[in-house]
């Protein structure tokens, strides 16, 4: 049989002559050699931004699979380091055990350009490339590596559909000439605000120096004057601040300016033949080094797919697929340490190690496990300041919310159930609360208990309006303490507010009733969904005198009931949350407007029920601290309503986010909410509850050391498992007094044994 001829060789142009374009066109020619490659760079070869690149030891095992050739000469030229040093306040702290490797990004692309050269890839430098579109029609693919200010992208953004997002930080990326012996962050006040330098060595005699500082200090600096000259003042300027750091040394630039960084996100990463890799599909801030590596790693994913993939089409879509859950964490990550820094003046105050520790972790990448295990003097070192007894994980140490003491810091979230009979929490109440106050739990909150029976989300929610819904929550706190001794339960008091008369969630959640509906009151008269939901009536002054009354009785069954600590639920679009909201609340008397008239309706509540909630017991209140939506609640909204609450004699602030409007875009994400509780206690130094896709206690004991918490609420793992902070101590070999097993549960406190797991196998392998 004669053999199928073979396909013929694609035709593929590659825009941008960056490490991600060039190492995707040496992969592309490395699979096929018949391939015709070639590469436009409008500059000459060795006109490039920036001087050291630094790429992690899993990248660098990806290029070693692809391409041995280029790892051996990539080998040749890495600085390696191990140290991370955080210079604060006088204080010089170093954490070990990291494992960095750089080279000069010049030298990078020297590398690249010859192994293009050895492959038979045409370079044109100095040379703008046609526009993609006219590319297409020639060529079987185009690579569009072109950049930030990528003109494929916008040429096209009817079909890639960007997003750019332009922060508050002006950076820029200069060098100096001594190598710095760590990855150095040293922070330095000065009387125009606060400055950051972020720096690493990538040759032996050389270090990348970033000087980054919020957008008013530049220009309260005067660094912002333009041109060569303003420049070179700018320069001498940061030299002397970061004296100390650079040895004296000057710095130097290399067609660098300041700038504002800018994230960008793309909806559609490819469009026919054309396809974004790099920083024209992607960017993540500098801070996290991820910038070359997502090119390379992008260029590593194209090229298999390709391979793997009958198609171009297939590939394409192929590439996306794999690429794009990988970028999207790492933007998170990188968003969350961009934001760390812009807020960093918040943090100063903090203790030098913990400062150190919350600096190392503030991406959510690094963890208290990781650091554990790179540099386990430094870990133990930060859990003594921060007052864990020897052995004692974070997350097991007492924590003292007003007068309660709690055993430790693990808060089962409040999470509606939907299976109470006109009010009436019944047995499933007893066995979920029960069990999960077995758990082992610091604190277990119920479910938001309802004022009246106008004030339910759904007909299955609980509430605290009769004697009767009294005496079966009292059933249910003395099992708790009786049956687990040392762990408190609370009780959340709220009203829907606009969000009630729905069906059950799983019948259809925020859906209307068929039917047997029942009024809603809201701040203002705006349905949550338009043309769905029930409008509500706006409440007039004796209707909010009623619901403030309402509140108060709650909160007196609720103490004779016999629970420790009350919240009030002023979040997720409910009724309170709604006067909060300026989404929400569009009034035009005292209680609307400006948020301090917004904050009126809420604080009367508050006041009344902390008047009769017994002064021995605490009180916290659960706000949003954003809407997720454009004109919502904003950061400095969110500390302002915190501080409001602080001072009326909330004992926590449980932060957390949006549910507000249906329109909200959240930023769904590992531990996502933690940020705004961290905002909130470094702005106010109140106690913070962080809530919000935080699943491990990795997580927990990451979040307490670094001071962005003080408890922490978990609701879906605790569903996943009632058990969950008793196996957490398991898991981290504690018996100790801050989870102490139910004498029956005993057998369970040893940890299980469990099977190994196998490394992925590299993504490309060629011979």
């Amino acid at each position: 049989m004669t053999p199928a001829p073979a396909p013929p060789p694609l035709r593929v142009a590659v825009i941008g002559g960056g490490p991600g374009g060039l190492y995707a066109a040496v992969l592309l020619k490395r699979l096929d050699p018949r391939r015709e490659i070639t590469v436009w760079e409008r500059n000459a070869p060795d006109d490039t931004f920036g001087f050291g690149v630094v790429l992690s030891d899993e990248t660098l095992g990806g290029i070693a699979s692809a391409d041995p050739a280029v790892h051996r000469a990539l080998r040749r030229e890495f600085v390696r380091w191990d140290d991370i040093t955080v210079t604060h306040r006088g204080h010089r702290l170093t954490s070990g055990g990291h494992g960095f490797a750089a080279l000069g990004r010049r030298r990078l692309l020297e590398i690249l350009h010859h192994r293009c050269a050895t492959l038979g890839i045409r370079l044109r430098f100095r040379t703008p490339a046609p526009p993609a579109a006219d590319l297409a029609r020639t060529h079987d693919l185009v690579v569009a590596a072109d950049g930030v200010h990528s003109t494929t992208r916008e040429t096209h953004a009817g079909v890639f559909r960007p997003r750019l997002a332009t922060h508050r930080c002006r950076y820029v990326w200069l060098a100096a000439d001594l190598a710095l012996d760590a990855f150095r962050f040293d922070i330095a006040e000065t009387p125009h605000g606060v400055m950051q330098l972020h720096g690493y060595p990538y040759a032996p005699g050389a270090s990348t120096v970033i000087i980054e500082m919020r957008e008013e200090v530049w220009r309260a600096a005067g660094l912002d004057a333009p041109g060569p000259g303003g420049l070179a003042r700018s320069l001498e300027h940061c030299a002397a601040v970061f004296a100390d750091t650079l040895d004296g040394r000057p710095l130097r630039s290399h067609r660098s300016s300041w700038t504002a960084f800018r994230t960008v996100v793309n909806e559609h990463w490819s469009s026919g033949r054309t396809v974004l890799l790099g920083d024209a599909a992607h960017t993540a801030h500098f801070s996290i080094g991820s910038g070359t590596k997502l090119a390379v790693e992008d260029a590593l994913a194209l090229a298999a797919c390709l391979r793997e993939r009958p198609t171009v089409a297939e590939a394409l879509a192929a590439y996306e697929a794999e690429r794009r859950p990988v970028v999207e964490s790492t933007q998170r990550a990188a968003t969350a340490s961009l934001r760390w820094f812009e807020e960093l003046a918040d943090r100063l105050e903090q203790p030098p190690r913990q400062f150190a520790f919350n600096l190392l972790t503030r991406s959510r990448r690094v963890t208290h496990g990781n650091l554990r295990l790179r540099d386990p003097a430094f870990t133990d070192a930060v859990e003594r300041d921060f007052g864990c007894p020897p052995g004692t994980p974070p997350m097991f140490t007492p924590f003292r919310l007003g007068p309660l003491e709690l055993r430790n810091r693990i808060v089962v979230s409040p999470m509606d159930m939907y299976s109470a009979v006109d009010g009436v929490p019944g047995e499933f109440h007893l066995v979920h609360l029960g069990a999960r106050a077995l758990g082992g739990a610091g604190l277990v909150m119920t479910e938001m208990v309802c004022v009246s029976a106008e004030g339910r989300i759904t007909p299955g929610c609980t509430g605290l309006w009769t004697g009767e819904q009294a005496a079966a929550w009292r059933r249910i706190t003395r099992f708790v303490h009786d049956q687990a001794p040392g762990t408190a339960i609370g009780v959340q008091l709220g009203h829907a507010g606009r969000k009630g008369s729905t069906r059950l969630m799983w019948e259809g959640m925020d859906d209307p009733l068929p039917e047997r509906n029942w009024p809603l009151s809201a701040a203002s008269p705006l349905p949550y969904r338009p043309g769905v939901s029930q409008v509500p009536h706006a409440l007039d002054r004796a209707g909010l005198t009623a619901v403030r009354e309402e509140f108060a009785a709650a909160a007196r069954r609720a103490a004779d009931s016999g629970f420790d600590l009350l919240e009030l639920h002023c979040a997720h679009g409910y009724l309170l949350s709604g006067f909060l909201s300026p989404l929400t609340n569009r009034r035009t008397d005292a209680y609307g407007g400006p948020l301090e008239h917004r904050l009126r309706y809420p604080l009367e509540v508050f006041d009344a029920v902390r008047a009769v909630w017994p002064d021995d017991r605490p009180m916290t209140v659960r706000i949003s601290a954003t809407d997720w939506a454009d004109g919502g609640t904003t950061a400095e909204d969110s500390v302002a309503i915190a501080r409001a609450f602080a001072a009326h004699g909330a004992a926590a602030i449980d932060v957390s986010t949006g549910q507000v409007v249906p329109g909200e875009r959240p930023e769904f994400g590992r531990s996502y909410q933690t940020p705004y509780a961290d905002r909130i206690r470094g702005a106010l130094g109140v106690p913070v509850i962080a809530v919000g896709a935080i699943s491990s206690w990795d997580d927990v004991n990451s979040l307490l050391l670094a001071g962005r918490a003080d408890l922490c609420a978990l609701g879906r793992p605790h569903l996943h498992d009632p058990h969950w902070t008793l196996r957490a101590a398991a898991e981290q070999g504690y018996t100790g007094p801050g989870a102490p097993w139910p004498p029956p549960y005993r057998a369970g406190s040893r940890r299980p044994p469990t099977g190994r797991t196998d490394a992925p196998k590299p993504r490309l392998t060629l011979e």
